[in-house]
């Protein structure tokens, strides 16, 4: 198709459905993945958790040393051929797990799942390119919106499928990856025109370069700062949920199961229907500390609610952090120039990708010792408590940083 085609509003439907599928991917995991691991290890269900673990951790490098190559790329070649490209290879990635026959193997499709899903950073490129400055906030938060549906719909259709034949699901996934790269090679307008490129540079590609951009300016630096110390704490969650619903309100699999996906539709909702409205009632500043303090005090409940319905009422609470998000990277794109806004989408998702591997490790170790013999007073919710500081440190950062009489932003048509 031309090249020259203005983007719209299918090119945005593409752009969120290839999110989607990405974690559609993810949510698909959750039920299917350990159990095939568990098949290969022949029942042996300690050694498959490790197995596991290192999985987890691979997947999460992958994407921080392959997010910045992606982004810088798309700033030189453009966000079409690179978005393409990532759903090609997430659907052959599929293949290569479905046809695994060994552990190996499976290990071999858990990283080129982590290079080939490390698209988002391309996509959110691409929705700053077409959207004006004032709309990203709200543009994000349906990206944001796809994550939720992604973690509704994807465990859901694991399990579905996995019930049938483990390996369905990636055969499933592979299909879908596979024919939606076939529907945007057609539908896909390209965003970034030539004139509006950057050369390719190693040096800002890798993760360790990339990351210089973030200190361009000092509103950007601090933002950056103040959003991994939020990235981290979003790992107290996944990483810890399941053990803590277990021991301290003896959930059964199908409730953590709904409970999941009461956070999954809350987040949804709010990054679907609120972000924007957020965003025009307090300005995208107003919205990112609101959506700080609702998630300091949704942590403080997960962490001292003594029931289980009394956990239910920090959902919404953590919700509305997804209003945060979507405001913070708003601000930031503002920060950089057009031809940079791949290597910034990319830097950000290399912070994730740390926080990916810093996260699990640091709330799974708190959460262990709060119940364990050594601490003098069992605090099973430590691991959210944690959180509710670490969040509560990216709210003052947050606030030092944006407030009115601090260093102005940098005009869109700024160059790193």
């Amino acid at each position: 198709m031309p090249a020259d085609r203005p983007p719209n509003r299918a090119a945005f439907a593409f752009i969120f459905t290839t999110v989607l599928l990405d974690l559609l991917a993810l949510g698909i995991m959750i039920p299917v993945l350990p159990k095939l691991v568990v098949r290969f290890e022949a029942g042996d269900v300690g050694r498959a958790a490790e197995v596991t673990g290192v999985f987890g951790f691979a997947w999460a490098a992958m994407q921080f040393v392959f997010s910045p190559v992606l982004g810088a790329m798309s700033d030189r070649f453009g966000r079409r051929p690179i978005i393409l490209l990532s759903n090609v290879g997430l659907g052959l990635d599929y293949v290569v797990m479905a046809l695994a026959p060994s552990l190996g193997w499976l290990f071999v499709g858990r990283l080129i799942s982590g290079i080939t899903a490390a698209s988002y950073p391309t996509a959110s490129a691409y929705v700053a390119d077409v959207t004006p400055p004032e709309q990203r906030a709200a543009r994000f938060g349906m990206l944001g919106a796809a994550f939720g549906l992604g973690f509704v719909v994807g465990p859901a259709v694991g399990g579905f499928l996995g019930s049938i034949d483990l390996r369905l699901p990636f055969w499933v996934a592979a299909l879908l990856s596979l024919a939606n790269a076939a529907y945007g090679f057609f539908i896909l307008p390209e965003s970034l025109p030539p004139e509006r490129r950057s050369a390719f540079s190693w040096r800002g590609a890798n993760p360790l370069g990339s990351l210089r951009l973030l200190r361009s300016f000092p509103a950007l630096s601090g933002m950056a700062m103040a959003t991994f110390v939020f990235f981290i704490a979003q790992e107290a969650l996944p990483s810890t949920f399941v053990l803590y619903a277990d021991y301290r309100y003896g959930w059964s699999e199908q409730q953590v199961g709904l409970v999941l996906c009461i956070v999954g539709v809350c987040a949804t909702v709010v990054s679907a229907l609120l972000v924007g409205r957020a965003v025009r009632w307090l300005g995208e500043r107003g919205a990112l500390l609101v959506g700080l303090m609702a998630a300091v005090a949704g942590y403080v409940v997960y962490g001292l609610a003594p029931t289980g319905m009394l956990f239910l009422v920090g959902i919404p609470l953590v919700a509305i952090w997804g209003i945060a998000g979507a405001a913070a990277q708003a601000l930031m794109s503002r920060q950089v120039g057009p031809n940079a806004q791949g290597q910034l989408q990319g830097a950000l998702s290399s912070l994730r990708g740390v926080s990916g591997m810093m996260g699990p490790l640091l709330f799974t170790q708190v959460f262990s010792w709060a119940i364990g013999p050594a601490a003098s007073i069992r605090l099973p919710g430590a691991p959210y408590l944690l959180g509710a500081v670490l969040l509560a440190g990216s709210l003052l950062v947050s606030w030092y940083v944006t407030r009115p009489h601090a260093a102005p932003l940098a005009p869109e048509s700024a160059a790193p």
